[in-house]
């Protein structure tokens, strides 16, 4: 899927945001894009912040974070700059254009900070419209990451427990599915030390193995409670 750039009233911005600082080596008088990038990145974690606030009321903070760091990471907005085709359009010294500048996800990524920045600076430090320009980008992956987050967030943390008190790591197994093929439903067991933790389901194998992950972990945090004594008054 290809992408289109915010509309610049000012040419030299654009071509600012579209400068690394290696072409700099080569032409002294030409301004780079590190400053821009600075002021993009700062730009992005906001409307990021405030666009997943607005768009997942129920989840809470500790959710909300990986989510957000998954969402302006080098990966995903590397991935939305090759999405713009700026590989393509970025000024850059033969020497990095010739060890891959042009489809590095990390020069990429800041690339599209810059934009970001550059667009706030051209549009009079108009949020809305940056805004405007951003949340829609958001929108295409925002839902898959959020299932990727959280499935590495519940798998992650009953592995951590796993560890610390086995030693050893969770056995994930498929041990059934069921339904048509456009509406299939799998379910995923979770074993450590070959004993079975938790169950669950869903309409991947990867949802299955988080729902599973999470019901480990719910029977963990219920026995951790019910051997806790109570407070007295």
């Amino acid at each position: 899927m290809s992408l289109k750039l915010p509309p610049f009233k000012s040419s030299a911005l654009l071509q600012q945001a579209l400068t690394h600082k290696s072409y700099t080596s080569e032409f002294p008088k030409i301004a780079n894009n590190e400053r821009i990038e600075f002021l993009g990145d700062a730009i992005l974690t906001f409307l990021c912040g405030d666009f997943l606030y607005k768009r997942y009321p129920g989840m809470s903070e500790g959710e909300l974070t990986p989510l957000r760091a998954a969402l302006v990471d080098a990966k995903q907005l590397g991935e939305f700059a090759r999405m713009l085709d700026l590989g393509t359009k970025l000024h850059m010294s033969r020497g990095v254009e010739g060890s891959g500048g042009r489809t590095n996800m990390r020069l990429l990524s800041s690339a599209f900070e810059a934009v970001v920045g550059a667009y706030f600076l051209d549009s009079d430090s108009d949020v809305e419209a940056v805004r405007a320009y951003i949340a829609p980008l958001f929108s295409l992956v925002v839902d898959q990451l959020a299932i990727a987050v959280q499935t590495t967030n519940y798998k992650s943390r009953l592995q951590e427990w796993a560890l610390a008190k086995f030693g050893e790591i969770p056995r994930y197994v498929i041990a059934g599915q069921s339904g048509p093929d456009h509406d299939r439903q799998f379910v995923a067991e979770v074993f450590i030390q070959d004993t079975l933790h938790g169950q669950g389901q869903g309409r991947r194998k990867q949802d299955a193995e988080k729902e599973a992950a999470k019901a480990a972990l719910d029977k963990v945090e219920c026995r951790i409670q019910q051997s806790t004594p109570a407070r007295t008054q």
